[in-house]
């Protein structure tokens, strides 16, 4: 199949998906992206979420890139998806792709909201350090002033992955391989309150255990984190989070999926200085290093 025939077949999944959770969609809005980059998407291809109190505001198409492929927000920019910006934020990505061995990388998609994020995925037999990230030159103070706050939670040397999102001037990084040790309340609790983030329901503290990853969210001008969000794969669409938001188990349940066994689902619970709220992550097509890169904690 070529490229652009893959990229049209992509379309009717994209507005399939959207129509599940009411989400306004149309191929006039898909069709630049799907183009942009029709000769480099590769798998996995996933579907993201997010509710909050019971609304869904945007369903984003996430997909992944090869190195090849070059920076994805250069692509972008090539095409007309997103604005130049002379912020500093730009210089963040070519730093770690000259400074880090990045495996591939990963665009956010959102149907309604256009380009997010951008990501960069580290090989998952080699995960990085903490105080490495936070000596690149681009880095913002942020990451080093929390090393010691997560080393102390066993989570050095986990990084397998970094996210951008230059509209909102925020981004991620993504611990994998969370022991279960260490996502118990009595871990947890004291590390929130460390970054000065309020202590969770009891239901988030009980998905929270559950969890095998998390990731903090940075803004750029501040060493406060913003939020941090925990996330556990499973293929239960009614894992706790569905319990408390509907509309999360209806996707489960019928987002569509392309590949063999059953359903991949990522749920993940997030917590801010005000509020707390879940996501799904469900995969339409998969590979076998995406399997590796969701998987439980052993």
């Amino acid at each position: 199949m070529s490229a652009t025939a893959d990229a049209e077949r992509l379309y009717p999944v994209v507005e399939e998906a959207a129509g599940l959770l009411d989400v306004a969609c149309s191929r006039d809005s898909m069709r630049p992206v799907l183009t942009a980059f029709q000769d480099v998407l590769t798998d996995p291809v996933v579907f993201n979420t997010v509710t909050k109190g019971g609304r869904i505001g945007d369903l984003s198409f996430d997909f992944t890139l090869p190195v090849s492929a070059g920076d994805p927000y250069e692509i972008a920019l090539a095409h007309g998806l997103v604005a130049e910006t002379d912020h500093p934020i730009r210089a963040l990505f070519s730093d770690l792709r000259a400074h880090f061995p990045v495996q591939g990388y990963g665009v956010d998609y959102g149907v309604t909201r256009g380009f997010n994020k951008t990501y960069a995925f580290f090989p998952l037999g080699e995960l990085q350090a903490l105080a490495d990230l936070a000596a690149l030159p681009s880095m913002p103070r942020g990451l080093a002033e929390h090393v010691k706050a997560f080393a102390d939670q066993g989570l050095d040397g986990k990084v397998s992955a970094f996210a951008i999102d230059y509209a909102n001037r925020t981004w991620n990084v993504y611990f994998n391989g969370l022991s279960p040790q260490s996502v118990q309340r009595t871990a947890v609790l004291p590390m929130l309150r460390a970054f000065g983030l309020p202590e969770p329901s009891g239901q988030m503290l009980d998905f929270i255990e559950t969890s095998s990853a998390l990731y903090p969210t940075f803004g750029w001008d501040s060493a406060k984190i913003e939020r941090i969000s925990f996330s556990t794969r499973t293929t239960d669409p009614v894992a706790l989070p569905a319990r408390v938001e509907p509309k999360l188990e209806k996707f489960a349940r019928s987002a569509p999926y392309a590949y063999e066994g059953e359903r991949v689902l990522v749920y993940a619970g997030a917590l801010s200085s005000s509020e707390e709220y879940y996501k799904l992550a469900t995969y339409h097509r998969m590979t076998a290093a995406a399997h590796d890169r969701v998987r439980s904690a052993g």
